[in-house]
């Protein structure tokens, strides 16, 4: 029921009336950001992930995953809160091998979890709309040693927006397919406020990069965030 409460799953409904989930080809790159082509691809998280075991927090449709585990060899676990984006993730990419795809809250995963992962990621996805008080110890308790945490944030400054000035969350709103827009809340970070709430997590702030998309003014986007395990 949780699930069918979030505007994550009337994004999916929407998405789901369309049209049937079909497979699809693997997407050539991995995208961090609100404008494709910039920015990194998956080499963000290691130069050779053959064989890595991977775990993406948020996979909605499966492109990320499906593009780790095709082009990249990685073995990969996409975790999504809403069970029709596993299904439509699964008719999408279903057929490839090493690549799992679980319907579940990321936070309730992680805490199930007993295999480290040797990088876990999230594009837009649950960093950031799970408290990061819970979540990012979470994350640190199973990711390997000296392993990677990447994450894709919409950026704080976006369209004239201010960092959140404490450690509550915000309300935001998710734009629908239909262009309608339902309430969330986000934890609206800078870069200096993600990293103080990583180190208490026991994970050390690698690299914060912020980029703009010419179609959406002059403010920056997204904000791509790189941590490590102490």
């Amino acid at each position: 029921m949780l699930a069918q409460t979030t505007p994550w799953y009337a994004h999916a409904l929407q998405r789901t009336a369309a049209g049937p989930a079909e497979p699809l080809p693997v997407p050539a790159r991995m995208e961090w950001t609100t404008r494709p082509g910039s920015g990194p691809g998956a080499e963000i998280l290691g130069p050779d992930l053959r064989r890595k075991r991977v775990l993406e927090l948020g996979c909605g449709p499966g492109h990320y995953a499906a593009c780790l585990a095709a082009r990249h060899g990685a073995r990969v676990t996409g975790v999504d809160l809403v069970g029709l984006q596993v299904r439509r993730a699964r008719s999408h990419y279903g057929r490839l091998a090493n690549l799992t795809f679980v319907a579940g809250h990321a936070l309730h995963y992680l805490q199930a979890s007993d295999e480290p992962f040797d990088a876990i990621y999230s594009v837009f996805g649950a960093v950031g709309l799970v408290a990061p008080e819970l979540l990012l110890p979470a994350i640190t308790h199973c990711l390997k040693p000296g392993c990677l945490l990447v994450f894709s944030v919409p950026h704080p400054l976006r369209a004239g927006r201010r960092p959140s000035a404490d450690d509550r969350p915000r309300r935001d709103s998710v734009v629908l397919p239909d262009r309608s827009r339902l309430p969330l809340v986000r934890w609206d970070f800078d870069a200096d406020c993600w990293e103080k709430h990583l180190n208490r997590a026991g994970l050390w702030l690698a690299s914060a990069q912020e980029f703009h998309d010419a179609r959406q003014n002059r403010w920056p986007t997204t904000l791509l965030i790189t941590a490590r395990k102490l």
